[in-house]
């Protein structure tokens, strides 16, 4: 299978005719191409969100509304082949994609195009004055999306769905490593009626397209999730430019566990906050804190379920951790493991790579890894690991977990099981994190602000923060 660039409505070759392998990461094995695009697709694409941006922006926000639930739709009546598309791509269960990932990308379309409807500015009477102040919202221009490889297709339309429900035109770039579903979304939008260059896709490595993207004197905004390193570096280049900047980035994210919780459901939520999408979930909860009368229980308890996890093929239903997304991530992986190992740490489970029988002999999986014996302060409980692989520790007063859970440099999110509803809300107000989940994790109301503190990143997404993110303000003062 071959990949194509979408620019200006229209599927392109990229101005290089040259192509990536693209992997599958079950099978380890070649299984399409994507464009090796460069600065020259980038300029091709600014140049025709740049014709197009006037006339949509200019287009009412029903109009909008109206062909993005068409979009919607469409992902919805293809969730059976985007499911199979994104988890052979990204290596993910495919029970997985077909429940989460498609359903997700279909939310977040439904609702900025709802949500387009009823963006509000604000009016302010200067009584004695003799005059009103009133908001505009404007969109901003041509903007920049650069998504992630590990939630594809769900976080790639969480960016472009507000962008172009605010009225801006977007150059869009997924992940080089997962890059089919946003090839079938492509499609998709020539079929929904999206004007031309209103959406423009280039795929391509980050120093060749993602910098590019960035560097561009015409791209106004950028919006980035990924890893913290490289949100650095798009800082470094945007700052100076004053370009807006939303950088969703790394975390390290704690899971405190108080004596007192609802056990069972802590229990299988736990195992689902660790391992979901073989750990590749930045909001994973991979340091485990547990108060200490019950640590012993939750060891055992929580070995037990993990060693029964099924490791192995995606696109099997009874399998529940799939493969490790690329080669070089799952060689991170394991020296991670090693590195715990040698700063004294104990593998109570897991810890070892996987070769099922059969077609996915040669894939990258690992095993489900528990690490307990750890101080807090070591590299393997400070730095972001990406994959199956937590730690535990048990605590016995909540100044002391405290410490732990806001000792390192990220602050995405964090998760406290409790029955107290005192407690509930002193560790919500002390957790240094954007997000905080109090005897739950993943539950998302897409209405709320979603993103981190620290080095976790800067701005928000989600809900009307996002479309906000996409315009600009400009204060009317009318003396009457």
């Amino acid at each position: 299978m071959k990949l194509l660039n979408y620019i200006d409505g229209e599927m392109t070759e990229p101005a290089s005719r040259e192509y990536i392998d693209n992997y599958d990461p079950s099978t380890g094995q070649v299984y399409s191409h994507i464009p090796d695009s460069d600065e020259r697709d980038v300029e091709a694409a600014v140049a025709a969100a740049e014709a197009a941006f006037p006339a949509w922006s200019d287009t009412s926000a029903d109009v909008r509304s109206a062909i993005l639930l068409r979009l919607a739709a469409l992902i919805e009546r293809d969730l059976e082949k985007l499911a199979l598309a994104e988890s052979i791509d990204q290596g993910k269960p495919v029970s997985l994609a077909r429940a989460v990932d498609i359903p997700r990308a279909v939310a977040n379309f439904r609702f900025y195009a709802t949500a387009a409807m009823h963006l509000a500015n604000e009016s302010h009477e200067s009584v004695g004055q003799a005059a009103i102040n009133y908001t505009l919202r404007q969109p901003v221009g041509v903007v920049g999306c650069i998504s992630p490889w590990n939630l594809p297709l769900y976080l790639f339309t969480w960016k472009i769905a507000p962008a172009i429900a605010a009225g801006c035109t977007v150059v869009a770039k997924p992940s080089e490593v997962t890059p089919v579903t946003a090839f079938e979304l492509s499609k998709l939008s020539i079929e929904a009626g999206l004007p031309a260059g209103v959406l423009n896709i280039v795929h391509g490595t980050g120093p060749k397209v993602g910098s590019a993207i960035v560097a561009h004197k015409n791209v106004k905004a950028i919006s980035f999730t990924g890893g913290t390193a490289t949100g650095e570096a798009i800082a470094r280049t945007a700052a100076p430019m004053f370009k807006k900047l939303s950088l969703e980035l790394g975390g390290k994210n704690p899971n405190i566990i108080f004596a007192d919780c609802n056990y069972d459901e802590m229990l299988a939520t736990t195992i689902r906050s660790s391992f979901s999408n073989q750990g590749e979930i930045c909001l994973c909860g991979s340091r485990i804190f547990v108060e200490r009368p019950i640590y012993q229980k939750f060891k055992r308890d929580f070995s037990e379920r993990v060693n029964a996890l099924q490791v192995g093929d995606p696109l099997e239903p009874a399998t529940d951790v799939g493969a490790i997304v690329s080669r070089p991530h799952f060689d991170k992986i394991m020296s991670y493991i090693e590195l715990a190992r040698q700063e004294g740490g104990h593998v109570l489970a897991g810890g070892q790579l996987v070769r099922p029988d059969g077609r996915c002999s040669g894939g990258w999986f690992i095993r489900p890894t528990i690490i307990e014996g750890l101080p807090f302060d070591c590299r393997t409980n400070q730095e972001e690991i990406f994959g199956p692989v937590v730690t535990i520790m048990p605590f016995d007063t909540e100044e002391e977990v405290l410490r732990y859970a806001n000792s390192v440099r990220y602050g995405l999110s964090a998760t406290v099981w409790t029955e107290s509803l005192s407690r509930a809300h002193h560790f919500a107000a002390e957790l240094e994190s954007g997000i905080v989940w109090i005897n739950c994790w993943l539950l998302r109301d897409l209405r709320t602000p979603f993103g981190g503190v620290k080095d976790s990143g800067v701005g928000r997404e989600g809900g009307f923060e996002a479309l906000r993110f996409f315009t600009e303000e400009k204060n009317v003062c009318i003396k009457y």
